[in-house]
C-alpha cells in the first residue's frame, strides 16, 4: 500500500513539475537531500533578503511612532514606543549581522531570529492593548496590530524555503495566533477568530507555494549551471567550487580527500576518423560508464574537452586506486569501431601528497595522469597499489 501511495505521489509531482527530476522534486521537500552547490545559492538568497528585509524594518518602525503618539492616551502609546524602539535596534543588529553568514545553518538562525521579533512585539502589543477599553479611531488603530501575523506570513514567501523548512517556520506564526486568542478568551469573538484563523491558512498555503516555486526555481538554475549537458557531469565553474568547499571540510576535519585525473585515450582520433558528434558520443558514453561505476559520495567533472576530475571524499589513496582499478577494468564502453574506450588516470590524495590547497593537489594529478599517458596509457598511476596493464 505504501508503494503504491509513493507512486501516485511521485506521478503528480512529475506532471505538475514537469521540468524537474525525481532527485529535485525530493529538494523541495527536504533541504537533507539537497547537494551543497544548492545550499550554497538558497544560503545567498535568504541571507541577502534578510538583510533587506531587516533594514526596512529598521526604518519603518520607528516611523509609526508618531501615529501610536497621536492615536493613543500616554498610558498606552509609551509602552508601545519602548518596544517600537527595542524591535527597531534588534531589525538593525539583524541587518548587520547578516554580513558573515556562509551556510544554512545560519540563513536559519538569521531567518528564524528576524521572525521573533515582530512575534515578541506582537504578543507584547496585543497583550498590552487588551488591557484598555479603547473606542472608535483608537480602537480601529488597535486592530490594525491584530494584522501582523498576517503580514508575517505573507512575508514568509520571499524566501525560497522546502515543504519542511515552510512548516517550521509556518508553525510558531500560527501557535502566536492561539496564544493571542487564549488571552482574550473571555472576550473572544469566535466567529471573528475562526475567520481570521482561516484567512490565516489561506495565506500561509498561497507563502508555501510562492516559497517553494522560488525554490523550483533555483534549483533549475543551478541544475544549468552546475551541469555539463553533454555528460551530465558537473561543469568545471561548479566543480571547482565543489573542490574548494570539500578540501575546507577536510581540512577542517583532518579526513583524507582523493582526486583522480581521467584523460580519454586517442580522444583525437576518434573526432578525426568519425566526426566531432561521434566524439560527443563517446565522451557522453565514457561518463555514463563512469557514473554507473562511482561509489555514492563520489563527485564527477568534466574539466574541459576529454578529461574528467573525480572527487573522492574520506577516501585514501589505496581506496581511490582500488576504486579506479574496478573502474578501468569494467570499461568505459566502445568507440565507433567497436575498440574499448579507455582511460589514463592520475591519482592525487591531499595527506599523502601533502597538499595544503586544492589547486595544487590537482595539480599533482595532472602530472601523473600524464606519466600514465607517457608510460603506455590505460593505466592507473599515483596509488601505491598502482596496477598497469598494456595498452589496448
Amino acid at each position: 500500500m505504501l508503494t503504491k501511495l509513493k507512486a501516485i505521489w511521485h506521478y503528480a509531482m512529475t506532471s505538475i513539475l514537469a521540468d524537474m527530476s525525481e532527485e529535485e522534486i525530493r529538494w523541495l521537500l527536504n533541504s537533507r537531500w539537497q547537494v551543497s552547490l544548492l545550499e550554497k545559492r538558497r544560503t545567498t538568497v535568504i541571507v541577502s533578503r534578510v538583510r533587506i528585509v531587516a533594514a526596512l524594518f529598521a526604518l519603518l518602525t520607528p516611523l509609526w511612532i508618531v501615529v501610536d503618539i497621536a492615536a493613543f492616551p500616554w498610558d498606552v502609546w509609551y509602552p508601545l514606543v519602548v518596544a517600537r524602539i527595542a524591535a527597531t535596534i534588534a531589525f538593525a543588529l539583524i541587518a548587520l549581522r547578516t554580513r558573515r553568514m556562509n551556510s544554512m545553518s545560519d540563513a536559519y538562525r538569521i531567518l528564524g531570529m528576524m521572525f521573533l521579533v515582530p512575534t515578541a512585539f506582537f504578543l507584547f502589543s496585543y497583550q498590552h492593548m487588551a488591557q484598555f477599553d479603547l473606542h472608535g479611531i483608537q480602537q480601529a488603530f488597535s486592530t490594525g496590530y491584530a494584522f501582523l501575523p498576517f503580514v508575517m506570513l505573507a512575508g514568509l514567501s520571499i524566501f525560497p524555503l522546502t515543504l519542511l523548512e515552510n512548516i517550521a517556520f509556518i508553525s510558531p506564526l500560527f501557535l502566536m495566533q492561539a496564544i493571542s486568542g487564549f488571552l482574550r478568551l473571555q472576550v473572544l469573538d469566535w466567529p471573528t477568530f475562526a475567520a481570521s484563523f482561516w484567512l490565516m491558512v489561506l495565506i500561509a498555503g498561497v507563502a508555501v507555494l510562492a516559497g517553494m516555486s522560488q525554490l523550483a526555481f533555483i534549483i533549475v538554475m543551478v541544475r544549468e549551471s552546475i551541469r555539463d549537458r553533454m555528460t551530465g557531469c558537473f561543469s568545471r565553474q561548479s566543480g571547482e567550487e565543489l573542490l574548494d568547499l570539500q578540501f575546507n571540510l577536510v581540512k577542517r576535519s583532518g579526513d583524507s580527500l582523493s582526486v583522480a585525473f581521467i584523460d580519454l585515450d586517442h580522444f583525437k582520433q576518434v573526432n578525426d576518423r568519425f566526426g566531432h558528434e561521434a566524439g560527443d558520443v563517446v565522451l557522453a558514453t565514457a561518463a555514463q560508464s563512469m557514473h554507473n561505476h562511482l561509489r555514492q559520495g563520489d563527485m564527477l567533472i568534466r574539466w574541459g574537452g576529454e578529461e574528467f576530475l573525480l572527487i573522492m571524499p574520506n577516501t585514501t589513496a589505496d581506496m581511490a586506486c582500488v576504486a579506479l582499478e574496478r573502474l578501468r577494468e569494467k570499461g568505459l564502453g566502445t568507440r565507433p569501431d567497436g575498440s574499448p574506450i579507455t582511460a589514463s588516470i592520475g591519482i592525487a590524495e591531499r595527506l599523502a601528497d601533502d597538499k595544503d590547497d586544492w589547486r595544487t593537489l590537482i595539480e599533482q594529478a595532472d602530472k601523473r595522469m600524464y606519466e600514465a599517458k607517457q608510460s603506455g596509457r590505460n593505466r592507473v598511476v599515483g596509488c601505491p597499489c598502482s596496477v598497469t596493464i598494456a595498452p589496448a
